[in-house]
Order: C-alpha cells, then structure tokens, then sequence
C-alpha cells in the first residue's frame, strides 16, 4: 500500500513502514490536492518513507507503541505526543532534554548526572524513561544517536507500566532492522568544532531475515571554556518473519558519551561581569557514560486480529566521574558556607567541591502480553492482558576526601578563567558504598469496549508487588545498619470514557492512577541501609489525574490537534526536613498539585506548507504540608508555568525546503540546590529562533542550520546558559 503526498509541483509518491511488529506505526494520510477524499490507510501493509524526506517530521503518527495495545491514538483518552528525532538531528542536538524543550507540559533543565525533564511539573528522570517499552532505570546520560522517535505518555501509566512519578512516560523507539527501510551514511560539521559520521546500513538477505547496523562517531567543543564532549554509538540488528504471522528482532547497542562536565555554580552565585562562556571544569575532570543493551522482541499473530507479544531485555548502565563541580563565590577570604568550600585566600573564586563516583546498574526485564479483539454481543471489546517481572541491581561508590579526612577543594576564577585544585584521588576513602536489589511482579488488564462506533469506554488495573534490598558495604554484617529490605504491593485503576460524534473527532474524559513504591523514589536505589524506614513503611507515594480533551482532524485530515485539560495530585510525599545534618531521615510531607492546559498540532496547512507545535499552561504548587505548612501555596521548583513551540517547513520545489521555528520557555520560580526551604529565584524565561534550510534529491540530501539565529541569551537551568548562535552543515547519501 502507497500514500500519495502532492508537492508544492509534482505528485510522488512516498512511502513508509514498519519498522518491527513492536514498532507499529502508521502515518496519517494527507489528500490528493484534487481529491477531498482522505486516504485512510488500512492495516495491511505501509511501506517506508525515508527519515530524511522532507515532510516526514510534519506527519502525525496514527499509532503509538508507548501505549502497548496497537490502538489509534484517537481511541486513548490520555494525550500523547510523538517527535521525530530527525527533525532535531539538523540542529545538532543529541540529548533528550534538548530536543524535548518548548513541548507543552514538558520542562527541562540542564542535569549533570541525568536527563532534567519533567512530564506535568513532576520529575521523570528516576524512572519514567523507556527504551522501545523497557525502563530506561538508573543514573546515566541517554544518547539519541540510534533513537528514531520520541514518544510521550502524558499522565499517570501505571496500568501499563507499573511505578511512576506521574506525570507521564517517554518512549524512546530505537531503529531496527526491517524489509523497507533504505541505507545511508552521512557526515557533519559545525560550530565550536563539532564534527562526525553516522552510518545506517539495512539490508534484506532473504524474504524472511533483515539485518541493520545503525552508529555513530562524533566530537564537539563547547561555547564554554575546557567544555568537550565525544559520542560512540553501535547498534546491530536482526529481524526474522515467516508468513505465519511471526515476527522476530534482536538488538545489541553500545551506547558511551564521554564528557568533560559543565557543571558550574547557579548564576546567583555568580559575581557581575561573569561571562557565559565561562567553564567551571579543572584539568582532569571527566564524566563517562556507558549503556549496554541486549533485547529480544517477539510478536505472533496467532489468530486473526490476536497476537501475543514477549520483550526480554537486559541492561547495563554505567556513570562514573571524577570532577570538581558547584561551589560558591568566595567575596573574602572567609569560608561563606558549611559544606561548599574553604574560601582561605581564594577572595575572588569560585569554591568548588570535589567528588568521585563509580556506579553500575544492571536491570533485566521480561514482558509478555496478549491483544486481540472479540465481542460479546452488541459490544466489541479490544483487550490487552499481560505481566512484567524486573530484577534491578545498583551499586553506587563514591568519595570526596582522602583517608587522612583532608578535603579536596577546587578554585577557578570567575572573571579571568583561571584554575587551579588539590586533585590527588591516590588515596580515596569511599564515603558511600550501597548494595541495591529490586524485584518487581505486575499483572494488567485493559479493555476498550466499543457500544457503538460513537461511544467507547476504556477499563484498565494492574496489580504490582515490589521488593527492594539494600547493604551497606562500608558496615560489618553484624552491624544494625548493615541490611535493609521493604516490600510493599498497589493496586492501579484506570478509565476513560470516549466519544466520537463523527470520525474526525474524538471527544475523552478520564481518571487513572499510579504509584512511587517507598515514599516516592522510583529506582531501585531506595533508601540507604542506614536510612530510618518508619516513613518508608507508609502506603506508596501516588498521584490520581483528571483528564478531559479532544482529538481532532482538519481539512481533510491533513492537520491534527490535541485539546487537554488535566489536574494531577501527588499524595504520600516524603522528604528530607534536615537533608545536611540527618540525610537519612525521611518524613511524610503532603501533597503536590499540577493542573493545565495543553494544545498542539502538526499537519499541513497549505499545498506546500507544515507546521507543528503546541503550547501549554502548568500551575504546579504545594497544596498540603504537614511538617512544613509555610511551604503550602509554594510553586514547584523549575517548572515554568508557559512553555510552547512552533516551527514551519516550506517547500517552494519538491527539492528545497526551508524551515523557521521559535523554542518558548516561560518564567520559573527555582530555588537554590533546589530545595523548597530556600529563597526563591526568578528564573527568566526565553524564546530561541532556529531556522535550517535543506536540498534533498535522490540520493544526497544537505542541510544547513542555525541555531539561535537572534544570538538570544538565555539560561536552560539555574547553573547552565544555553548555546549562543551557532550553525551545523549535515551531508547524508542514501542507497
């Protein structure tokens, strides 16, 4: 099956695919310019169309696998967003956060250790990370190099996934080996001597078996002084299928970023006439990020409209880093503050602390799944049944001073750039050295049950038993504070009431629930063995949301939108109420309160004219606090309360295209190390223009791009200014 997408001049015809079974997408289909008729694509075959072509960024997917149960969007009453990381890749950008920023109810920040998102006000780095459907788990800095989309699950999905902060999940969807895909390899260069290859090789052998080998090398500088960064990315592939409806892929990845890390003071630190391109870094500083993934993903079509799926996935993640990071600005020569640094004859510098950290976290999980449609009677039931089972190990090391107790400090500054510190890391004396094991069992059931083709409801639970254990390796076993073990088990309800008055609208409402074992943290690094588990020993930390919208289609199904309203409640807070002086002891706070708005489009508005974007409005605040009620009405850290996004693509030819978009983030409330008890900080919004201009004729295909074309200078978070104007010339040969 082909869809006919008309240019600004011609009429060729694209076409796309699936990727695996796994990866089931399918394009919204856009009109012949003669024909109000919209073809709707049916689901038996979709044959590819090339991530670099043109438009493919501005076409909405039907499907999402995020969801898990092969259903249209439009038939799930939660929203959803899907990017394409091509669209980004022009750009130069390779992290998450990054190309996530300006996604309405999405708020990122710049994290030295981990991505800086958060879904809806409420953080999902610690859990709510996915890679094609398994938990992105653990401390690590994630590389797109090999991802070919972005998928956000807005709201709580505990029913199809278990724990979360709740405030949604993301998806990543890796690219695979398949029976249409064609093969490239390209090069790129740019600004501040960022500069690397890529290679995509797919390759059919036989009618039943694809193979693909997708990587990556690239190394940049930064704008910042003694910033650097390096990518190295692997990914082989094999796919096998028969004609009896079974379909088969294997993936090994090699993912490792290395980086000399940015990791300076937050601005108020900062004394006036500081420049941005300033770098905090010491000589020898580095941070190394490996991720090592092996999967299996099986799916059989076992009965018309059945099909039974099985995800193995094994995991390894590493950070480990040796750096001097933060600090405070010494204006004399006395210490300014407990903890942050010895100002003793530094006047004028920057204080920075020292820290060393090995960490190795291993996750195996196991999925399986069944789907398939029935009726009973008058009503037609798409049912989704399955169970999950992860095994989780974390083992954290870390020290900052030598065994003689001396501390290692660090000093740059500020206005003149220089540097100086007491590295000697010969003689560390490990100052944390945990043993986390978690075990987790979850069954699910969801049923979309269609009365008529108007009115549908969807019904989902899930049931989740956990177990988490943890040791300290720096006690003996015969110490109290050696071993500590929680278990804890939740129910998660879900549903959703949809209607669809005609094809091109989809009208929902709905409540659905998750849940954050021990207090709130989603990792398998729980507590500390020495942690107090009184407030551990609660009910989990969980968060309901309300959610009302609309999905809709326009003229002739070329533009799509999504309508929001939701109100989320975070319940069962723990925290830290003395985190310098007692950082194990935990207590039960209250509750958090995230409600907005959210709109988005994407489609084509004109013969030879797309757009995508969104905006959203977020009021994230403290609604109860019973330690601390001075805390109550208080905004949540960094979560702007606008943030929204729009950019435009023009083909004036079916060869050239140009394209502008404007980034937006609004203002934000932060509060220093983040932490609520402390002063507030207005945090200036900002919006960033970026405009790319493209040649694309089979097969080379170039790319020109400027980043902050106005040279807008701004801030990503409390201690990292963004990029100021820079530019990146990609070349790609298709074959």
């Amino acid at each position: 099956m082909s869809l006919s997408i008309p240019s600004a001049h011609t009429k060729p015809v694209f076409k796309f695919s699936l990727l695996t079974v796994m990866l089931i997408q399918a394009q919204y289909a856009i009109a012949n310019e003669e024909n109000t008729q919209t073809a709707v694509m049916p689901t038996i075959k979709i044959e590819a169309m090339s991530e670099l072509d043109p438009i493919k960024s501005y076409i909405d997917y039907e499907q999402a696998s995020v969801t898990r149960n092969g259903l249209k969007k439009k038939d799930i009453p939660q929203t959803i967003d899907t990017i394409d990381v091509q669209k980004y890749k022009i750009y130069g950008a390779n992290d998450l956060s990054v190309m996530l920023q300006g996604t309405p109810g999405v708020s990122t920040s710049y994290d030295m250790r981990g991505d800086g998102i958060s879904l809806r006000g409420f953080n999902a780095d610690t859990g709510d990370i996915y890679r094609d459907g398994i938990r992105e788990s653990g401390q690590v800095r994630r590389s797109t190099a090999n991802v070919q989309r972005i998928e956000i699950l807005k709201g709580p999905a505990s029913v199809l996934y278990g724990r979360s902060s709740g405030g949604g999940v993301i998806n990543m969807v890796s690219k695979v080996a398949n029976f249409d895909s064609k093969s490239s390899v390209g090069i790129y260069g740019g600004s501040y001597d960022n500069y690397g290859s890529t290679v995509d090789l797919n390759q059919v052998l036989t009618d039943n078996v694809a193979v693909r080998l997708t990587g990556e090398y690239g190394e940049s500088n930064s704008f910042r002084s003694g910033i650097e960064n390096k990518i190295e990315m692997l990914s082989p592939s094999f796919t096998y299928k028969n004609d009896d409806g079974l379909t088969w892929t294997m993936q090994y990845t090699y993912d490792k970023l290395h980086r000399v890390p940015d990791r300076g003071p937050e601005f108020s630190e900062l004394p006036k006439g500081t420049s941005i391109k300033t770098g905090f870094a010491q000589k020898g500083d580095y941070v190394n990020d490996v991720l090592q993934i092996a999967r299996s993903d099986l799916n059989y079509e076992f009965a018309p409209n059945w099909n039974f799926h099985w995800a193995l996935s094994h995991r390894q993640a590493e950070q480990n880093f040796d750096h001097f990071y933060s600090g405070t600005y010494c204006q004399t020569d006395q210490t300014v503050a407990k903890n942050i640094g010895s100002c003793d004859g530094h006047a004028g510098e920057i204080s920075q602390i020292y820290y060393w950290q090995q960490t190795s976290n291993k996750t195996t999980s196991n999925s399986f799944d069944i789907r398939g449609e029935f009726d009973t009677g008058r009503l037609k039931h798409n049912l989704l049944v399955g169970a999950d089972w992860t095994y989780e190990q974390r083992e954290p090391k870390l020290a900052n001073k030598n065994q003689d107790g001396s501390i290692l400090w660090g000093y740059v500054n500020p206005l003149t750039g220089e540097r100086s510190n007491s590295r000697d890391g010969s003689d560390l004396k490990l100052n944390t050295h945990n043993y986390n094991q978690s075990e987790a069992y979850g069954l699910f059931i969801q049923d979309l049950i269609s009365f008529n083709d108007y009115f549908k409801v969807m019904l989902g639970g899930r049931y989740d038993y956990f177990h988490s254990k943890t040791t300290n390796r720096l006690k003996d076993s015969n110490d109290p504070d050696y071993q500590r073990s929680i278990d804890g088990e939740s129910f998660s309800p879900n549903i959703g009431l949809i209607w669809q008055p005609i094809e091109s609208q989809s009208f929902y409402a709905s409540y659905s629930k998750s849940f954050a074992p021990f207090g709130g943290s989603v990792g398998v690094n729980v507590v500390s063995a020495n942690t107090n588990l009184d407030a551990f020993d609660a009910e989990p930390q969980y968060n309901e949301q309300y959610e009302v919208g609309v999905k809709s289609d326009w003229i002739n199904d070329r533009l799509n939108t999504q309508l929001s309203v939701f109100d989320i409640r975070k319940n069962n807070i723990r925290y830290k109420p003395n985190p310098d002086d007692e950082p194990n002891v935990w207590a039960v706070g209250g509750q958090h309160r995230s409600r907005g708005v959210e709109f988005s489009f994407i489609g084509r508005v004109l013969d030879n004219l797309f757009v995508r974007g969104g905006y959203g409005y977020n009021e994230a605040e403290v609604t109860k606090d019973k330690e601390k009620p001075q805390n109550i009405g208080k905004v949540l850290n960094n979560v702007p309360k606008h943030t929204g996004n729009l950019f435009v693509r023009y083909l004036p030819t079916d060869k050239i295209y140009t394209e502008v978009g404007a980034t937006y983030v609004g203002d934000a409330t932060v509060y220093a190390r983040g932490n609520l008890d402390n002063d507030p900080m207005s945090f200036d919004g900002f919006t960033r223009v970026d405009a790319a201009i493209g040649y694309s004729t089979d097969p080379w295909n170039v790319t020109i791009a400027v980043n902050n074309l106005t040279n807008k200078e701004y801030w990503r978070s409390a201690s990292m200014p963004g990029t100021p104007r820079n530019f990146l010339v990609r070349l790609n040969y298709q074959f």
